[in-house]
């Protein structure tokens, strides 16, 4: 009889800590989609451009930040809150779980040989990145639990998302879940990898035609 509270305080104990740990997953999802878009976007516009390495890194890090901070920002904003406001959480919950995530990420990408200088059409890179991203979601998911567990992070936007009925233009703003975006950003990744391998062997086949054509 005297066990009953014990076990029901365990429970709940045990239920909290899973709740943090599924909020800690979802708000680390999250901020790595932003991430990882922001960053593919930068890479794709610094090559494109012909910018030096330095400046692609700084721009796709930009991004990275920017894209982070709107995918938390919108639907706050649809749930009501002004701009300002919804800004104003969003920096405060998010800049510290980007911050780990973009210095991980850029760290074990400098780390791989011939990541960084790759280009988008290589299967290294895409590669690389696949691997780097992944790295950064381990290091970033213990600081989201760190700052849930305190009240922090994402436990500062969480009560804001279920606000009532949208009206106006906020109803435009599109519901994108964490599933849904992660999905999208795993899917083009993979796009990427696919079509830089399919380039890759095209371009081997064209070599071995052209030098068996030259031994005739």
């Amino acid at each position: 009889m005297t066990s009953t509270p014990h076990h029901g305080h365990a429970g709940h104990d045990h239920a909290a800590m899973s709740g943090v740990n599924s909020m800690a997953l979802s708000a680390t999802l999250h901020c790595l989609t932003g991430c990882a878009i922001g960053e593919i976007a930068g890479l794709m516009i610094g090559t494109a451009i012909g910018l030096s390495a330095g400046w692609t890194i700084l721009l796709a890090v930009s991004l990275a930040f920017l894209f982070g901070y709107a995918l938390s920002t919108l639907p706050l904003v649809k749930a009501g809150l002004g701009f300002g406001a919804a800004l104003s959480l969003v920096l405060a919950a998010d800049t510290l779980s980007i911050a780990t995530m973009e210095v991980v990420d850029n760290a074990v990408m400098a780390l791989i040989p011939g990541a960084m200088d790759a280009g988008l059409v290589n299967p290294v890179f895409w590669a690389s990145m696949m691997l780097a991203l992944t790295v950064a979601f381990f290091a970033a998911w213990p600081v989201n639990r760190y700052l849930l567990q305190r009240g922090k992070g994402h436990a500062l936007t969480h009560g804001h998302h279920a606000g009532g009925a949208v009206s106006g233009a906020r109803r435009f703003i599109p519901t994108l879940t964490t599933a849904t975006l992660v999905a999208a950003i795993v899917a083009f990744m993979l796009g990427g990898f696919v079509v830089s391998v399919a380039d890759r062997l095209g371009d081997e086949q064209v070599t071995e035609t052209s030098h068996a054509s030259s031994r005739r």
